[in-house]
């Protein structure tokens, strides 16, 4: 269902995040269906959303070395300083839509972090916050964002399905065995490391330890002489099944707890505009510091999918990879700030519940 629902979506030109939106949808119906018309408790399957995070993630972690980013080294403090902004202007709008949702801080820090929507979701989940509310904010966004920044752009985005479906799947019917194996090794590898990194705490292991594999083997494929001389890259159809399954996920959730009421879709509006707006003004900000033009700026500070950005700089001729080095950057920041996010929403959510023990800690004299 998720397949079919996704290349009807990708015919109508949702691009890279008709896998996702079509999983989201697969995993709503069949949860909303089957919760009517059976007895048995239904709960959303965790296994398949780390698989659905490992699969991305070396996906990711391929990209980040395809990816040619020296020739743009120099501008690497520029797309720090505009991820600092963006997460920082993300926190702001977090808090801000957690107290006028009447939620938890790392639910509204979860749902305004420009941020992938599967991931942020599953986060919520990992740490039994609000995934349906926190997908619902993400794709609002996502969705806004994929639809402004093309009417900005003036980019028609005229999608070929049956060239895509093709492309997604022309490698995979001529593997060769030694293909297999180090795809098979490569599997393998990162399940191990998504294991020990749950076991000692990692956050999102089954994103970040997949990220850390996928780097190393592609490092090690392109400098390493003792790696075999093969050209070697991931099976496009890995990622579109990763998309799938953190949909399915999401989607799950969105089945078995579909209880929103309209002031919370009216409420989530407001960070969605926000968001926006700080892009906007990141833009701005890097038109300023560099001699990007106007439409490179705001794709590459856009809160929005790193594909369809990526895309609409392929469609203008504008420098790709500036764009692609943005969204890397800020996907990497993220990742790396979680344990920051989550100790900071807790420190908040401590705060606003017992802010009598806050001024008491404070006038106890030494």
């Amino acid at each position: 269902m998720a397949v079919c629902i996704g290349g009807v979506l990708l015919s109508l030109g949702a691009g890279g995040g008709a896998w996702i939106l079509g999983g989201i949808a697969a995993g709503a119906l069949v949860f909303y269906i089957g919760r009517d018309r059976t007895s048995h408790a239904l709960k959303p399957n965790h296994n398949a959303r780390k698989i659905g995070q490992l699969l991305v993630g070396l996906t990711v972690g391929f990209s980040i070395q395809h990816s040619d980013l020296t020739r743009i080294s120099t501008q690497l403090p520029v797309l720090l300083l505009l991820t600092l902004f963006l997460l920082g202007s993300g926190i702001g709008v977090g808090y801000l839509y957690s107290r006028v949702a009447k939620t938890d801080v790392l639910t509204g820090l979860l749902a305004t972090t420009p941020g992938n929507i599967g991931v942020m979701a599953s986060i919520a989940a990992d740490y039994g916050r609000n995934p349906a509310l926190v997908s619902m904010v993400q794709l609002m966004r996502f969705t806004a964002i994929t639809f402004i920044i093309p009417l900005i752009s003036h980019v028609s985005q005229q999608t070929d399905a049956g060239s895509l479906l093709h492309s997604l799947t022309q490698n995979t019917l001529t593997l060769e065995p030694v293909y297999l194996i180090w795809l098979g090794s490569l599997l393998g590898v990162a399940a191990i490391a998504v294991r020990l990194g749950t076991r000692f705490g990692v956050p999102v292991a089954g994103l970040l330890c997949a990220i850390v594999v996928g780097t190393v083997f592609n490092t090690g494929f392109n400098l390493l002489p003792w790696f075999p001389s093969v050209d070697f890259s991931l099976p496009t159809l890995l990622n579109l099944i990763g998309q799938i399954l953190l949909g399915l996920t999401i989607g799950e959730y969105w089945g078995i707890s579909p209880k929103l009421r309209k002031g919370a879709i009216v409420h989530a509006l407001i960070p969605v505009l926000l968001t926006f707006l700080t892009g906007v003004m990141a833009a701005g900000l890097a038109m300023l510091l560099t001699s990007w033009d106007w439409l490179t700026c705001l794709l590459v500070t856009a809160p929005g999918g790193s594909p369809e950005m990526i895309w609409i700089a392929l469609g203008l001729d504008r420098d790709v990879e500036i764009v692609t080095a943005g969204h890397l950057v800020r996907l990497i920041a993220i990742n790396i700030s979680l344990p920051i996010l989550v100790s900071l929403a807790g420190s908040l959510d401590h705060h606003r519940t017992n802010p009598q023990d806050s001024r008491r800690s404070c006038n106890q004299p030494p």
